[in-house]
């Protein structure tokens, strides 16, 4: 029990809701209320050390939990257990006095998180770089932006040794230098064992961040599990909602598929790896069986199977550094569909998208005018350049929405079409530093001065 830090058991937040003000003076004798459960009957643990991401759309009850577990709320059902010290990012500002200066918010916050002013004396220059906001933390923080805040309220949580760090969505209004920075942070904290609530909708930082992850809706919570595959289905839930709001511009489709035909040039890869029966069925046993997981397909085109060959035609699964490969793809059209796009993912064990392309870079290439019970294999060609490890491949084909490609239909989304173990032929190849090795032309001059 000492090492679960935050316990919850049928925890419940209810709102009275009215219809007019004249129904709050009637509630005396009557009631005349409506009952808005902000959250209902969640229950979870949370242990020491872990970091945990809360995903789900606007008013699913993210900010409603995570405000009761810091006390700002109340629970008006159930039990809940704290135990540590927390440092939130709740909203912005939150806990500064705007009249004082950033140096004076820092001892305040310090004091109230129960250091002393020794001890804030020894942390103070490392708030304050990492805040990095120049003179502006000698001025009252009502004249800082958005920016200055985040990064002054990061800074001062992070460094005050909390046990339980929250942020929810606070770091959004940060520059893209400084969220980096904030993650790195984030997981050296997580290293020391500081726990973490992470709220974003941006389903790439939990991943990133995130081991586990709980699935807010309608102020339930319908999934607690590893965060790559809360994310998956959180994901597919987006495409699904998008498809009810979304509906389709026949003449703006239309347009972009006469555009799209005429910009197509013939040239082909130069790939003479064989295409029938036998040979477009080899591995689809493994394809099928990893399809069944968090697939999204609404019968209009299917992917039958993706296979992962070498220039010769052979179906591999490992590849070695630098080398060339084909990844086939193999689709049937159900329904007469004008234009068909495909696209794939290359992921890490974590779900994090490291490589994406679709034909969407390659000069518009899509399959025009499919017919219900045709086949068409599409072949990509690539050098994988990744370091030592196993990779997923997710693969996609869908159909236009807007008349300039940036959204479209799914037609079948496969998350993990097959696996890939990268190996490394030489030491020096497994010293690459990041995932991916970036290919440059080097040149080096010699500078007579």
């Amino acid at each position: 029990m000492n090492d679960i830090v935050i316990k919850a058991e049928h925890l419940s937040k209810i709102y009275k809701i009215y219809e007019n003000d004249i129904d709050r003076l009637k509630e005396t004798f009557h009631p005349f209320h409506k009952d808005f459960f902000a959250l209902q009957d969640v229950s979870f643990e949370i242990r020491r050390g872990e970091n945990v991401g809360l995903v789900g759309k606007n008013g699913a009850g993210k900010s409603t939990l995570l405000k009761m577990i810091t006390g700002v709320l109340t629970p008006s059902g159930g039990t809940l257990q704290v135990n540590g010290r927390i440092a939130s990012l709740l909203e912005l500002g939150a806990g500064f006095n705007p009249d004082m200066t950033g140096i004076e918010n820092i001892y305040m916050n310090g004091l109230l998180m129960g250091q002393s002013r020794d001890e804030m004396n020894e942390k103070i220059d490392d708030i304050v770089a990492f805040a990095d906001i120049g003179e502006f933390v000698k001025q009252p923080v009502k004249t800082y932006s958005s920016g200055m805040f985040a990064r002054l309220a990061f800074a001062v949580n992070a460094f005050l040794e909390p046990d339980i760090l929250i942020i929810d969505e606070a770091l959004s209004v940060g520059d893209s230098f400084f969220q980096s920075k904030c993650m790195d942070k984030m997981r050296q904290m997580i290293d020391s064992g500081v726990t973490v609530l992470f709220v974003s909708h941006d389903t790439f930082a939990v991943k990133n961040l995130c081991e586990r992850a709980f699935y807010l809706q309608a102020g339930k919570l319908i999934m607690d599990a590893p965060a790559k595959d809360v994310i998956e289905v959180y994901r597919n839930e987006i495409i699904k909602m998008r498809r009810e709001l979304i509906g389709e511009d026949a003449d703006k489709v239309a347009a972009l598929i006469e555009e799209a035909k005429l910009s197509q040039d013939d040239d082909e890869l130069n790939i003479n790896i064989p295409i029938d029966a036998g040979s477009l069925s080899r591995g689809r046993e493994v394809f099928e069986k990893n399809a069944t997981y968090n697939r999204v397909n609404d019968g209009r085109a299917e992917i039958l199977n993706v296979q992962l060959m070498n220039l010769d035609g052979e179906i591999i699964n490992d590849v070695t550094f630098a080398q060339e490969v084909i990844l086939r793809m193999v689709i049937q059209f159900h329904q007469n569909i004008e234009c068909l796009g495909m696209g794939y993912h290359i992921r890490n064990a974590t779900g994090i998208d490291l490589i994406y392309n679709d034909s969407r870079f390659s000069k518009t290439k899509a399959i025009f005018d499919g017919k219900r019970g045709e086949i068409y294999v599409v072949d990509w060609k690539f050098k994988v350049e990744l370091r030592q490890e196993m990779y997923d491949i997710a693969c996609v084909i869908s159909t236009p929405i807007d008349d300039r490609l940036l959204d479209a239909h799914i037609c079948d989304y496969v998350p993990c079409a097959l696996q890939c173990n990268v190996i490394s032929p030489d030491a020096y190849t497994t010293m690459v530093g990041g995932y991916v090795h970036w290919h440059n032309d080097l040149k080096i001059q010699r500078v007579k001065v």
